[in-house]
């Protein structure tokens, strides 16, 4: 072989590639903590308290499959390039979802997104430059901490109770401060049925919210996938609905939902609302990363929607839920008594809890795993300063018998912990 020819028989060799020829985000990213539990659910007779997976057995198929066909009569919809925003029939559908929860709005004031997540990384991209500072409630929903540091801002936790976030402490802190950081931009909220706490904010303390997002000019960021799985007391309004009684506090919100967890997480079918120059700009950004969403899941979310189906086969859904964390709370309690305590949430698919006597939940994941059962550990949810004697339990996934057998496995793990 001549100089001048080359070898393509395959890849020059060279020196690998280190850290330095990577972006600063990416040069030692870390993953995510529960999805490193994902190969544990492969192993036979697995029960999984993990994943924040909606029970398979709940989709409603049937009502899906009919949908499809509807929306496969309209082939170039389902196939084509759509716009950045969504398809308009979609919008349309979700501005009366919206409407329902009383917020009022049509559909040019709606984004389709492949999921809430999505929504959330395009207003960081449009948002966040390198050292801001985000509020983020503590424990939190773990990839939203992760998207906020990769976008290089600095995450700055608040504290919550049994009424979700502390507003009273919130107020003072903002009232004082600390110089040394940059006032924070925003603030990141699932007020209702919260990743990873269950906890819903108080519809006073929302008030209050909205009051300080005006007062300090403070962006909130309200995640809002769980609140239509309600299974006991009463609805609390979103922020964006108990806007109308704050004047001025609209132009600080930016709304997240989905139907992840109502229809089927595959459709990937999120949804925001913002004001006007963030969207206009977040549709920018999406324009560099998808161009626009996948038509068909589109096009049979629209169907799905225009027939009721989902309202429809949301209180199926609901029930199967109620019964679930039923099964799990009682059975906590008989089974473990003080050795753990929790609060039952009044919806969503979660419940925290607390190892007693200070013992690492990451070490009782250890012995669960042996035994046949998965939780996440609670540091798992924290940005700072774990407290690592708490745990996430989902009752989503397993069935009231596997729940049953699954507190009998936990019991047995916790027990070797004493």
């Amino acid at each position: 072989m001549s100089a001048t020819q080359s070898d393509t028989s395959g890849l020059a060799a060279g020196p690998a590639l280190d850290a330095s020829f990577f972006a600063a985000p990416f040069r030692h990213p870390v993953g995510s903590p529960i999805r490193e539990l994902f190969p544990y659910l492969s192993r036979p007779g697995m029960i999984s308290f993990a994943g924040g997976m909606p029970d398979p057995a709940l989709f409603d198929g049937d009502g899906l499959q009919r949908a499809q066909e509807k929306a496969w009569k309209n082939k170039s919809a389902c196939l084509q390039y759509g716009p950045t925003d969504g398809l308009p029939m979609l919008r349309a559908a979700l501005a009366s979802v919206m409407r329902a929860r009383g917020v009022q709005c049509d559909e040019s004031g709606i984004m389709v997104t492949s999921g809430s997540q999505q929504g959330l990384d395009l207003l960081l991209r449009v948002m966040v430059e390198p050292g801001d500072v985000i509020l983020v409630e503590e424990p939190a929903y773990p990839a939203t901490l992760q998207a906020i540091r990769l976008a290089q801002a600095r995450v700055v936790s608040l504290a919550v109770d049994d009424d979700g976030l502390d507003i009273d402490a919130l107020s003072a802190r903002l009232a004082q401060w600390d110089r040394t950081l940059p006032e924070p931009k925003a603030l990141y909220t699932v007020p209702t049925f919260s990743n990873p706490t269950g906890l819903t904010m108080s519809r006073a303390r929302r008030i209050a919210l909205l009051e300080l997002a005006v007062k300090h000019r403070l962006l909130l960021i309200e995640d809002d996938p769980y609140s239509e799985l309600r299974f006991s007391g009463d609805a609390v309004p979103s922020l964006l609905a108990l806007s109308e009684e704050v004047p001025g506090s609209r132009d600080w919100i930016v709304h997240f939902s989905s139907l992840s967890k109502i229809v089927a997480p595959g459709m990937r079918i999120g949804w925001m609302l913002a004001p006007t120059e963030i969207m206009r700009r977040c549709s920018i950004a999406r324009q560099t990363v998808d161009l626009c969403g996948p038509g068909w899941p589109q096009a049979v979310a629209t169907a799905y929607l225009e027939d009721d189906a989902c309202a429809a086969h949301l209180p199926r859904i609901i029930a199967a839920y109620r019964a679930k964390c039923d099964a799990l709370a009682s059975g906590l309690q008989a089974a473990l008594g003080e050795q753990l305590t929790f609060s039952t949430p009044q919806g969503g698919m979660f419940l925290w809890g607390r190892v007693a006597s200070g013992v690492d939940a990451a070490e009782v994941l250890k012995a669960a795993i042996e035994q046949g059962v998965m939780f996440v550990p609670g540091s798992a949810f924290y940005s700072d300063k774990a407290d690592r004697s708490t745990v996430r339990l989902s009752f989503a996934m397993p069935s009231v018998e596997q729940i049953g057998e699954g507190v009998k496995r936990l019991a047995l793990a916790v027990s070797q912990m004493a």
